[in-house]
């Protein structure tokens, strides 16, 4: 009878998907120390928002992912890298657009006044209160006679 181990190392081998190991920057350079004086070399190992990349993107074994570390932590204490950096992105359509804003839809000229014509219908195509059930609307009638 087959372990659990057994059973998941023969299904990762019977994937006919082969994946190559990433090298790492640091063996394809010939580095031999990783000074945390060299932010050229350490950015490399930090993603865009200043994170620092782990060991299977960077592809360092654990070692070098250690000194990397180690290297970075360093240089952020120097003040040599950021600790993070803000990302500038545009907002594609989020919550805010979907309901019309802040505002409630209505857009505002420089005094602060709400424009109406922007805003009539906005509400009630935003909820869908426009559309009644057939089978609410015969609940309504029978309360109201009542």
């Amino acid at each position: 009878m087959a372990s659990k181990k057994n059973k998941a190392r023969s299904a990762r081998d019977a994937n006919p998907r082969k994946f190559k190991k990433k090298t790492s920057i640091l063996v394809i350079e010939k580095t031999e120390y990783i000074d945390y004086k060299d932010v050229d070399l350490l950015r490399r190992f930090m993603s865009d928002r200043s994170k620092i990349k782990n060991r299977r993107v960077a592809g360092n074994d654990l070692q070098q992912q250690r000194e990397v570390a180690n290297a970075i932590k360093v240089a952020r204490e120097m003040a040599l890298l950021p600790y993070a950096t803000r990302v500038a992105s545009t907002r594609t359509g989020g919550r805010r657009d979907r309901d019309g804003g802040r505002d409630g839809g209505g857009r505002r000229d420089r005094d602060g006044d709400r424009d109406e014509s922007q805003t009539e219908g906005t509400d009630a195509e935003a909820t869908g209160d426009d559309q009644v059930d057939t089978a609410d609307a015969g609940t309504e009638t029978a309360e109201v006679e009542a």
